[in-house]
């Protein structure tokens, strides 16, 4: 597909069994105030199929911005000179192999009025985060790329704050907000420092308070307001905003990560390009945290020791001589082996913290 403009948002979305959360998630995205949805006819050339698209072919006349209507369950339009708006957005839903009827809903959510629409979405395997974001990526047309995560709800000033905020810095090359639970606490994991050997034993044994004597950099930032905005070594892929300009020079998602990890490795390398990663609450988004892992516990906490090692590998274990890159690998799957075990006899199985 050959794009004829780049608008200023591309919001990609990657769900898994996720109908209940983007009910949610897309009336709060289509709800945003200072954002104006784009149909996706007007970023394509004109004699391109529908299958080329992914949608019906643009109505003519005076174009609308079709709306989320949650009360409806579908999109209702509106005139796009009545909308005034300093950015322009689109949405990408790609679905990772759902079997839950949840592409089948977004499918009819777009095609279900004659109307040209502002929700794209992508059919999918499931083959992993990384790889189902990096689809959705490379049909994006946005300056700027923002990862959202399914089971997240935004404020209707959330995109134009963030945006105001990338285009006065230059220098920050990937950004988040400031993310809570649905009981108001922070998610720990929307600001951090990359994991080391030393921190990572001291966070998965829970001795990290033993050693909180200033000296250590432990892995979660707890020791600062999390109302202070502040440069981080490592934001979270539930809400990442980027550049795609910084894409183009350092590269995709990695998929030798299949789920976790893939933020962590795409921070360290915005830093390796000379960008800084930053934190900035000035808005707030709900991240009703580890839904898709609650469904397959298991692989998913295979998943997150094998991303341990895939970052450890690749960032650390030319640092380290043989014997200790022997124990670091004992030690990530000792661990797996354990919490599988323990899982058996768990009504709730343990995954991440």
């Amino acid at each position: 597909m050959e794009k004829v403009n780049t608008i200023d948002l591309s919001i990609i979305i990657l769900s898994y069994k996720s109908k209940k959360h983007l009910e949610v998630l897309l009336p709060s995205i289509f709800e945003s105030r200072g954002t104006e949805f784009v149909q996706f006819s007007s970023l394509v050339r004109e004699g391109k199929s529908r299958s080329e698209t992914e949608g019906p072919e643009s109505s003519g006349g005076n174009p609308s911005v079709p709306i989320f209507d949650a009360k409806n369950g579908g999109i209702s339009p509106q005139k796009g000179k009545e909308l005034h708006s300093a950015y322009t957005a689109e949405v990408i839903v790609v679905d990772n192999g759902s079997n839950d009827g949840t592409y089948e809903w977004l499918y009819n959510l777009n095609y279900g009025r004659n109307l040209s629409y502002t929700i794209r979405s992508i059919k999918n395997q499931n083959t992993g985060f990384a790889n189902g974001n990096n689809i959705g990526i490379k049909q994006s047309s946005g300056k700027y790329i923002l990862l959202l995560n399914a089971d997240t709800r935004v404020q209707p000033e959330t995109f134009k704050i963030m945006l105001d905020f990338m285009e006065q810095r230059a220098d920050v090359g990937m950004a988040t907000c400031k993310l809570v639970k649905p009981d108001g606490s922070l998610d720990l994991a929307a600001r951090r420092n990359f994991p080391n050997p030393w921190n990572s034993f001291l966070r998965l044994s829970r001795l990290e308070k033993l050693f909180s004597n200033g000296t250590t950099k432990s892995y979660n930032i707890t020791d600062t307001d999390p109302d202070q905005e502040m440069e981080i070594e490592s934001l979270v892929g539930a809400f990442l905003l980027t550049r795609k300009s910084l894409l183009d020079k350092i590269g995709l998602l990695d998929e030798d990560f299949f789920m976790y990890g893939e933020d962590l490795d795409w921070c360290w390398r915005c830093k390796e390009a000379g960008f800084k990663v930053w934190y900035y609450p000035k808005t707030t988004v709900v991240h009703y945290k580890g839904e898709s892992s609650k469904q397959i516990p298991f692989k998913a906490l295979k998943w997150f020791h094998d991303a341990m090692w895939i970052f450890y590998k690749k960032h650390y274990s030319q640092k380290y001589p043989f014997f200790f890159n022997w124990l670091v690998w004992l030690g990530i799957y000792g661990r797996l082996t354990a919490l599988s075990a323990i899982n058996f006899f768990k009504s709730k199985p343990v995954v991440s913290k």
